[in-house]
């Protein structure tokens, strides 16, 4: 699991997820909120398969007629999902996997369309066909497997803490009562606090971003999502901004797909349980760069 295990490796996973959002490592092309195409990354683990046929996937089907991918991400989660606003390059782990995948079904990543997608409206994007699947910190959830398929999960991580630097009254989970705790509209952190934390108040945007803004200026007390995510916002402001305890949630990452397209979430399975080299590649290009150790996490085949 990724679970980050001393303040001492915190802090260095933050210093060194700045590093990967300045550098944008494995870039792909966009254009602002339209998401746009990509630009191919020479260091990629993966080539471009050829020939691909999958029968019985209406939403390979519909790759094909459209000729490209369009793939739902996040655009402000440095090391995960992140797009450089003077660039309009997408870098980060759940880019890269996003771009394996396209790749696995025959499509370069001069055929992508990154379309970020804010968290309540990732069931929608999909159900209504605006992406063919979403590659953005996607919490596998028995309440969304109801609307959606996943295929993995793919990455597990732990929900944290956000806080000013010069917070000293909140050190974990158990120190939020009687405070302001902010996440993203829909988000599974978010709907943790409003269930398991009664005590605490629980605020919402319709991005992170918004959250770590309402931080800065004193609306909210903490921020909270998964401690990968955190750690990259506290590594864009150290001198403000820090992530204090340990995971208190198991989160696990999948690709959502539309619900019903058995054949796409087995094949992204066999991908992801027959790429471990790959997988390690991509993570050791992007998160593994903050010193952290995991290990990939077997598909669910259910």
């Amino acid at each position: 699991m990724a679970l980050f295990r001393t303040k001492k490796a915190v802090l260095a996973a933050a210093t060194a997820a700045l590093a990967l959002a300045l550098s944008a490592c494995g870039g792909s092309g966009g254009s602002g909120g339209s998401g746009g195409g990509a630009e191919p990354s020479a260091s990629a683990p993966y080539t471009v398969a050829s020939n691909v046929s999958l029968t019985g996937s209406p939403t390979f089907d519909k790759i094909k007629s459209n000729g490209k991918v369009r793939i739902g991400v996040k655009q402000d989660q440095p090391g995960l999902g992140f797009m450089d606003a003077a660039t309009g390059q997408y870098s980060g782990f759940d880019i890269e996997i996003a771009k394996w995948i396209a790749a696995s079904l025959g499509y370069g990543a001069d055929k992508i369309e990154f379309k970020p997608i804010p968290s309540a409206n990732r069931e929608s994007a999909i159900q209504n066909g605006d992406i063919d699947y979403s590659v953005g910190t996607y919490s596998i959830t028995d309440s969304r497997k109801k609307q959606v398929d996943f295929a993995g999960p793919y990455f597990i991580t732990g929900q944290g803490l956000l806080v000013k630097k010069s917070n000293t009254t909140i050190n974990s989970d158990k120190d939020i009562a009687g405070k302001t705790v902010c996440s993203a509209t829909g988000s599974t952190p978010l709907q943790n606090i409003q269930k398991n934390y009664p005590q605490t108040k629980a605020q919402s945007f319709d991005t992170y971003s918004q959250c770590v803004d309402a931080l800065k200026n004193g609306q909210v007390d903490a921020v909270t999502t998964d401690q990968a995510i955190l750690l990259g916002y506290a590594a864009q402001d150290p001198d403000n901004l820090k992530v204090v305890g340990q995971p208190f949630t198991t989160e696990k990452y999948g690709v959502g797909l539309p619900k019903g397209d058995t054949a796409l979430r087995k094949f992204i399975n066999n991908v992801f349980t027959n790429g471990k080299d790959t997988w390690q590649k991509i993570y050791d290009s992007t998160l593994g760069k903050s010193g952290t150790k995991v290990e990939q996490p077997a598909v669910d085949n259910y």
